[in-house]
């Protein structure tokens, strides 16, 4: 099923003044620790990207556990490839610039069979590996989009309060520089501009890229406090009303 050129974002259910999706990438452990009991303690839902080279076998049953519950598995590749550009030289690991697009839409392919055998859903939503859409120095994004791999993309930095791509949508980022008032503001902007707003995080309290963890637990008492005007909720489920 190929997504629609572009969605509305909002009004949102309720009468709610924005949507805030949380979205953790990379299979962390740290993610299975901290973030999901967080989560779970606050009563909200996050998207949780994955790579299929990351998931070690003994956290399968936790990821699917997780999915049970309600939090979204999405699909972060295979094997994370991103340009080297993004990497510092003295890392080894794989690069897009061997990919070109039909292998990247492969490994797509591989990586949504992968998480079908974890949650037993059929679509999946997919986050970009280092937020762009390259394959061999190619834009793979129009060819994706042609192939209904996936019901929408996450990509593209910064936030929304109008139409929507849903095969490239925005998203801010939030590291252990980030209070959790800086992480509160943002929210509180999106309410006032009244559009969808992607968090995403990479390690919470741990791990690499990460968040602190008091900080990212501010956030969600937060949002636990405010559900009366701010919609939590996964992104497949965000994109799935916003495409009403």
């Amino acid at each position: 099923m190929q997504a629609e050129a572009q969605v509305q974002a909002g009004p949102w259910p309720g009468g709610r003044k924005t949507a805030v999706v949380l979205t953790y990438d990379d299979s962390l452990a740290s993610q299975l620790d901290i973030a999901l009991p967080a989560l779970d303690a606050a009563g909200l839902k996050g998207t949780f990207f994955l790579i299929g080279s990351q998931i070690r076998p003994e956290q399968i049953g936790r990821w699917r556990a997780a999915a049970a519950e309600g939090h979204e598995l999405g699909n972060h590749t295979v094997r994370h490839a991103c340009p080297k550009s993004s990497y510092p030289p003295a890392r080894r690991l794989d690069t897009s610039n061997s990919y070109d697009m039909e292998m990247m839409l492969a490994e797509i392919r591989t990586m949504n069979s992968m998480l079908t055998a974890i949650d037993g859903k059929l679509q999946h939503g997919l986050a970009t590996p280092c937020g762009q859409h390259l394959a061999g120095g190619e834009d793979y994004l129009p060819a994706l989009r042609a192939s209904g791999l996936v019901r929408y993309t996450r990509s593209a930095d910064g936030a929304s309060d109008g139409a929507l791509d849903p095969m490239n949508l925005p998203c801010i980022w939030f590291d252990e520089k980030a209070s959790g008032v800086d992480m509160i503001a943002a929210v509180e902007k999106a309410r006032r501009d009244g559009g969808l707003l992607i968090i995403g995080f990479h390690g919470v309290g741990g791990d690499y890229l990460k968040v602190n963890g008091e900080a990212h637990a501010q956030l969600l008492a937060y949002l636990k406090q405010n559900t009366a005007t701010i919609w939590v909720a996964p992104l497949m489920t965000v994109m799935d009303y916003a495409a009403r």
